[in-house]
Formats: structure tokens, sequence, C-alpha cells
């Protein structure tokens, strides 16, 4: 099944953020059910006749896009959108120690930060429709009073070389 949009990913709009919780609840029931969905691949025209191709054909990734599509459906820039920004936050909080005090998984269920969501939300989406790390930090901090995350140290040689 291939998607023809007719936006770049990020141009996809914001989603709210009660919508992003319910498609992560929505997504959760479909993999304890284990409910397989189907390969997808999406392309994104841009106005300069390029394009941006996505497929995702992962086991998890099927099963998400296909709960979300049944439930919102993905056919309409706003399901589509809801459904790129679940994955990349999946994907973000996968990637990103810095954000593991912002969430708690468990079996019988998930603990978000709020503003962990509104910035999921309403963060733009990357060309290849991920979040990028670094904007996605400033808007979060912009949720949270106070919020800072450390700057990754860089690594000490062990040598001594230059």
């Amino acid at each position: 099944m291939t998607y023809l949009i007719d936006l770049p990913p990020e141009a996809l709009p914001s989603v709210g953020r009660r919508d992003l919780e319910r498609a992560w609840y929505a997504a959760r029931e479909a993999a304890l059910a284990e409910r397989q969905g189907a390969v997808r691949g999406f392309r994104f025209n841009r106005p300069d006749g390029s394009h941006t191709d996505l497929a995702l054909a992962d086991r998890d990734a099927r099963c998400w896009v296909g709960a979300v599509d049944r439930s919102v459906g993905i056919a309409n820039t706003t399901g589509l959108s809801l459904c790129l920004r679940l994955l990349a936050l999946i994907d973000l909080l996968a990637r990103a120690p810095w954000a593991r005090s912002l969430f708690h998984l468990a079996r019988d269920g998930a603990e978000f930060h709020p503003a962990l969501l509104k910035a999921a939300a309403s963060q733009p989406l990357t060309t290849e429709a991920r979040f990028d790390e670094a904007g996605f930090r400033t808007r979060l901090s912009r949720f949270i009073s106070g919020f800072q995350i450390e700057t990754a140290q860089p690594a000490q040689r062990l040598s001594g070389a230059r």
C-alpha cells in the first residue's frame, strides 16, 4: 500500500496532545493483541518536483500505523501527521537517554510527562519524518519551566594524543 502525499513531512500540521496520547494507547492495544499491519509506503511530493520516500516495513511500525489508521485514519493530513508523530516520538524516546525521566513504560501502561506529548504534538517533523533532537529539546524547554538537559561531554582521550 502506497500513499501519495502532496506535501513534505515537515509541512504536516500539528496535532492535539490528547490525540497523540490516544494514538499511543491505540497502538499499545494493537501491539498487545499482536495485530499485524500492512507494509506501507509514503511518497511525499515537494513543490519543486523532488520527493521523500518512506517505507514502513518493520513489524512494530506496521502494527502501530495500522492501529492509528483504524482509530482515526491516515488518509488525511491530520491523521497522517498524528501517525508519523507517534512513530517519531517512539524513535526519539528509543535513542535519547536525556528523555528517560519524562516517561515511564510498564507492562500495564505508560506515563508521559504532559510536556513531552505537547512537544511531540507541535514540533515540526524533519524531511525524513523524524524529530530533530535539538529542536525537540528546545521546544520541550518552553513547556517545562526550569527544564534543562545537560549537553553531552566530549569523550576523554586515554592516550593524551591530540
